[in-house]
């Protein structure tokens, strides 16, 4: 679901192929390091149903980085259900999984997503 105020979008076009890219980034491990050992906080999630970008893959990505877990794998809830499983890295690096969510997980699981941000 998209929030925007009535009458500011002409039309909506779910995914757009015709934007004119400038840059493509081929890799971003050392941008994402550079943020979370700064100090900034990072949430990285995936749709455990994504076809997409696997959570697998996700977590592989996760795994270049190099950093030590500081929680390991635990479920977490939205009233009183699992929705998904969680990690922590240390400098303040989350992973979290969606349970039943696609590549867009907030599209997916709205109601899930936002506990999951607001935590």
């Amino acid at each position: 679901m998209v929030y925007t105020v009535q009458g500011t979008v002409p039309s909506w076009r779910r995914c757009d192929f015709d934007i004119p890219y400038t840059k493509e980034i081929t890799y971003a491990v050392d941008d994402h390091l550079a943020l979370i050992t700064k100090g900034y906080r990072a949430m990285i999630y995936s749709g455990d149903h994504d076809a997409k970008i696997p959570h697998v893959g996700t977590q592989a990505w996760i795994r270049k980085l190099n950093l030590p877990i500081t929680d390991n794998w635990r479920p977490w809830y939205v009233d009183g259900q699992v929705v998904g499983f969680t990690r922590t890295y240390s400098n303040n690096l989350t992973y979290a999984t969606v349970k039943g969510a696609g590549h867009t997980a907030p599209e997916y699981m709205p109601k899930e997503c936002l506990a999951m941000i607001d935590r």
